[in-house]
């Protein structure tokens, strides 16, 4: 495998929790007790695309510290990695700010520290700058009085030298994006939510391998999901065939969130030749659709003699199949060119070949069954769930062997549970 990202922690067990995010979101990940010559040179690295790597580095003067980092960012870039993600103590704990200047240097001459400690699921959040652990600033916390590292100060940028960026209700990633790179060289975010977040991740994303982002799991887990986001090149083509209204509730949520839906009439599903033309046009429809879209393939409300459900749903997964093995391109030919200067989505599609179609959904049991038949796929490598009930894995035979798939039972999950299904297919590492 290729390495593809770094995690570089000042003590094992920040590795290991900023680590299992990836992990979660599908990453092949090898968490090393040491730094990054010893990662580097163990063979199970050569099984993973993320390294954690620890520089037991929390309780160093700062000189010697920033020393450590900056050796350890060196090497991994060295190495090829195209993601730095710069581990730091939820409580600022450590050489904080040598470490963070040191890895920002060594990652690239214009890179940018996008610092964020904030984990509002264990109570962490930045507000003005201060960062709060349960609605307490930390120096009024036990951190204050740690015998090793003690935190003097409460307010990041003090701390750093760095900008501040507040938190801008309804504000796009773009925007946040934006300001980020207009900011400065450090510059400190606030967050005190979830969604807080996900915009973060989002707009670090946006900004590319020039983002040095630094913080704890609270921003690991976004960015593992839309990193793993950035390799999963294609739309994500959802079968309903079920005439469930909780089916059609979850239809109409995924249409409402942005899906191109194609549903036939029941007279062409009936009749071989309309359902022929229809289906030809949604074919080349489809090629002209934003590679990133979600497909939404609706069977219709109602019933008509002598079509039954059976033929709705070999009909539709008919189709699925085609559209899946319609697109599945073949290896790149430009595999193996040097992609150093390439933003890391392009140098994977060449690298491992692309799938337009990233991945199914199928919902209802005939029409999933019917999607399976149609591909020649032998069953289901079930890798995890994207809620209760709703199994995501990988198809095993046949085309598209590998293919991420979702399978829903009909009447089952929340409206928006395609909308979640879909994500969970395009933000995990396959």
């Amino acid at each position: 495998m290729t390495l593809f990202i770094a995690i570089v922690a000042d003590d094992l067990t920040g590795s290991g929790d900023t680590a299992v995010q990836f992990v979660r979101s599908g990453w092949p990940t090898q968490l090393s007790v040491g730094r990054a010559k010893q990662a580097l040179a163990d063979p199970a690295a050569s099984e993973a695309e993320v390294v954690a790597v620890t520089t037991h580095s929390r309780a160093l003067p700062a000189a010697e510290a920033a020393a450590v980092v900056r050796e350890d960012v060196a090497a991994l870039r060295q190495a090829g990695v195209k993601r730095l993600y710069k581990k730091v103590d939820s409580t600022l704990r450590g050489a904080f700010k040598a470490e963070i200047d040191a890895a920002r240097q060594a990652w690239r001459e214009d890179a940018i520290a996008v610092v964020c400690p904030a984990f509002p699921d264990t109570g962490r959040t930045v507000r003005g700058g201060v960062l709060y652990v349960n609605d307490k600033p930390v120096t009024e916390t036990s951190a204050a009085t740690d015998p090793v590292t003690p935190v003097t100060e409460s307010h990041i940028p003090t701390l750093l030298g760095g900008a501040q960026i507040e938190v801008q209700a309804n504000e796009s990633p773009r925007s946040l994006a934006d300001r980020i790179v207009a900011a400065g060289d450090v510059v400190v975010v606030d967050a005190t939510t979830p969604q807080d977040m996900d915009r973060l991740a989002h707009a670090i994303a946006l900004i590319g391998e020039r983002a040095l982002p630094v913080g704890s799991g609270g921003l690991a887990a976004p960015l593992a999901r839309l990193w793993a986001g950035a390799e999963t090149q294609g739309a994500v083509l959802v079968v309903v065939t079920s005439q469930h209204s909780a089916s059609r509730r979850q239809a109409a949520a995924l249409q409402a969130d942005g899906a191109k839906i194609w549903s036939p009439t029941l007279a062409q599903l009936a009749d071989d030749a309309a359902w022929a033309e229809w289906s030809d046009a949604v074919f080349a429809e489809a090629e002209q659709q934003p590679a990133e879209r979600i497909w939404l393939l609706l069977a219709p409300e109602g019933r008509m003699d002598g079509l039954d459900s059976d033929k709705v749903a070999g009909r539709l997964g008919e189709l699925a199949g085609r559209l899946i093995r319609g697109h599945l391109p073949a290896l790149s030919q430009e595999a193996g060119r040097d992609t150093t200067v390439e933003p890391v989505q392009v140098a994977v599609s060449k690298l491992l070949g692309t799938r337009t179609v990233a991945g199914v959904v199928a919902t209802g049991g005939d029409g999933a069954s019917a999607v399976l038949n149609d591909l020649q796929a032998g069953g289901i490598a079930l890798v995890d769930e994207v809620t209760g009930g709703v199994p995501l894995g990988t198809l095993t035979g046949g085309p598209a062997a590998g293919l991420p798939i979702v399978t829903k039972a009909g009447g089952f999950g929340t409206d928006d549970v395609l909308i979640r299904a879909a994500r969970a297919v395009r933000e995990r590492r396959f």
